[in-house]
């Protein structure tokens, strides 16, 4: 009686490892997938369609632009409408 349970802990700790090497392999698998070469989603000749100011979060986006275009005419100032900093973020 003593010597299946000693078998069965046996057999346990087996597939328990086993099940652990398994996983560990195919995690490392699915990280080192992630390695590959990055190539990006958007083609060069694609940017010009979707820099449109249709796809502006602006619900009048095209309206909005000539708008502001107007009002920079009249008050005679350009720019300033957008917010401030070079980018980065820190302003």
């Amino acid at each position: 009686m003593n010597g299946t349970r000693l078998e069965f802990g046996l057999r346990a700790r087996h597939l328990a490892a086993r099940t652990l090497a398994v996983g560990a392999v195919l995690s490392a698998s699915v990280l080192l997938a992630a390695c590959g070469r990055v190539e990006p989603w958007v083609k060069p000749y694609e940017r010009e369609r979707l820099a449109d100011p249709i796809m502006a979060w602006d619900r009048a986006a095209i309206s909005s632009s000539y708008l502001g275009h107007v009002r920079e005419n009249r008050e005679g100032a350009k720019g300033g409408t957008g917010a401030g900093g070079g980018g980065c973020g820190c302003n």
